[in-house]
């Protein structure tokens, strides 16, 4: 880690309940070059509260299930005291919910605490180097919902461009028309027919397009090529 322990952000809070973690966080901070007494441990919010206020923050390692509340809190309020504070959330919560959370409150990166002391490690630096990594698994299940999204836009694009083939020759006529601002009635004299059958037509044109109006009916119609 030479090249990074002359700028080392210090000092480094870890806001964590569980012991086993935070050694295993204390050995991954000294690993990269940080010295114990610039390491600060806090079992829960209060205790980090408490500290915060005493002293400013340079690095934060946030567990978000804490004993007396969520880490969300935390997060926000160190950024609000210091908008260049470093926030790694380190947590067993892998929710897209609560990764948005997080983030929206202002930490920088997240990682899930099942990662290995590599991985771990890995997060930490790209944050130190101003990176804001995301834990693989949950941007690999946000990506999942956004093709499927795509996917679900794409085939209720299909539907309606099927919907819209079986247009007849004389929905379609009728649709021109309307798209040239003539009435209900001025189509009916234009193409002998009473103005009843225009309108029906017109509803007809309106389910298969999927509108309710007749500029979005026109305006559906020429997106999909038919006029």
């Amino acid at each position: 880690m030479s090249g990074i322990e002359t700028i080392l952000p210090v000092p480094v809070l870890i806001v964590e309940d569980e012991d086993l973690i935070c050694e295993r966080l204390k050995n991954i901070l000294t690993d990269l070059g940080y010295d114990n007494d610039v390491l600060i441990f806090a079992k829960n919010l209060k205790q980090a509260f408490l500290q915060i206020e005493q002293q400013p923050i340079s690095l934060a390692l946030v567990d978000l299930g804490l004993p007396d509340g969520n880490g969300i809190e935390l997060i926000e309020k160190l950024r609000s005291l210091d908008s260049s504070v470093l926030i790694l959330v380190i947590s067993a919560w892998s929710t897209q919910a609560s990764l948005f959370a997080a983030i929206k409150a202002g930490a920088t990166g997240y990682v899930l605490k099942e990662r290995d002391d590599a991985e771990v490690r890995l997060a930490i630096r790209s944050i130190l180097r101003g990176g804001a990594p995301i834990d693989p698994f949950i941007a690999q299940e946000i990506l999942k919902q956004i093709s499927a999204s795509v996917i679900t836009d794409s085939n209720e694009d299909k539907s309606l461009e099927s919907e819209a083939a079986l247009l007849t020759n004389r929905e379609t006529e009728i649709l021109d028309l309307v798209a040239q601002g003539m009435s209900n009635k001025e189509i009916a004299e234009q193409l002998f027919v009473s103005k009843y059958t225009v309108e029906s037509h017109i509803k007809h044109i309106y389910r298969k397009l999927a509108v309710t109006k007749r500029t979005k009916a026109v305006s559906a119609a020429r997106s999909l090529g038919i006029l």
